[in-house]
């Protein structure tokens, strides 16, 4: 058994809370500035993109216990990795290639 610390997890849990209370302000700054930035919208999506992935490895986490089904937790994991690559790269692709996260919502709300 590994030797329990009382601060193991509270870096976790910080990490995650700032990255919460991050995307407040990264969510409205573009649309309240009014200028599209790119290396701001490039901010929003790794922000997002790395909220999502903590996410969704807790819930494999809370929800696929290690000792009961191993083989299904190290799947889920590896698929999570390989899901949060792929949107990485598409979203990189539409930052580069096309009009950005932000204009794209901007032109969705006022469609």
């Amino acid at each position: 058994m590994p030797e329990t610390s009382p601060a193991h997890g509270s870096y976790h849990w910080t990490f995650e809370r700032l990255i919460a209370v991050g995307l407040v302000p990264l969510t409205v700054a573009p649309f309240a500035a009014g200028s599209m930035n790119p290396t701001l919208d490039a901010v929003l999506c790794a922000t997002l993109l790395i909220h999502s992935h903590m996410g969704f490895q807790g819930i494999i986490i809370d929800y696929i216990p290690k000792k009961r089904f191993p083989f299904a937790r190290r799947f889920s994991l590896w698929t999570l990795n390989a899901a949060t690559l792929l949107v990485g790269v598409g979203l990189y692709e539409f930052e580069t290639n096309d009009v950005g996260l932000t204009e794209a919502v901007k032109r969705i709300w006022t469609a």
